[in-house]
């Protein structure tokens, strides 16, 4: 299997400004120890479940399981880097049709914190798809161009990722504020 990172599947990129300053967002600690039922909060009914574990050679993962559009889709998010304010997570993302049968794309997921002013952080969560090698051969077989696999990603992709990231937001304020007065 191979992602072919020359061809753009479907991109989106939401923004939600949160009352919090930068120095206290820990996106990373969020990320890798975010409650099952905290993730189901982030998207209803969408996301279904999610884990943190780590590759054979010791890289952190974030695994997702979530619905998007009709399709069931188990991501397995590698941190390519990992911060508090910066995360870039590369997935080979299996996905399940409606009618059972199975492909895989590749998903880069970066979640970023930027300071806005003294007291305010802009969270955005950014959403880049990739076909792989499997991808093309699956809307082949099924009769599917591109550009129609393309317009159907992008309309689900972006749909749901419009709707988790004001919650995905308030959730990792909700994190830093609780760290930030067990202090």
């Amino acid at each position: 299997m191979k992602a072919l990172t020359d061809k753009q599947l479907s991109f989106s990129a939401y923004s939600h400004d949160l009352d919090i300053p930068l120095d206290q967002i820990d996106i990373a600690d969020w990320l890798f120890n975010l409650p099952e039922a905290e993730y189901q909060r982030c998207c209803p009914p969408d996301h279904i479940s999610c884990g943190a574990t780590f590759t054979d050679d010791g890289r952190r993962m974030s695994i997702n399981v979530e619905k998007i559009g009709t399709g069931l889709v188990i991501q397995h998010y590698v941190a390519e880097e990992a911060t508090p304010s910066y995360c870039r997570m590369n997935s080979i993302s299996d996905v399940f049709t409606p009618t059972g049968e199975r492909t895989q794309v590749n998903v880069i997921w970066e979640l970023i914190a930027e300071a806005i002013d003294g007291n305010r952080t802009r969270y955005t969560n950014r959403v880049t798809s990739h076909p792989t090698d499997v991808f093309m051969t699956f809307i082949e077989a099924h009769g599917q161009t591109f550009e129609e696999a393309s317009a159907a990603r992008q309309a689900a992709s972006g749909d749901h990722n419009h709707r988790e990231t004001p919650l995905f937001a308030e959730s990792i304020a909700r994190k830093a504020r609780a760290k930030a007065s067990a202090k």
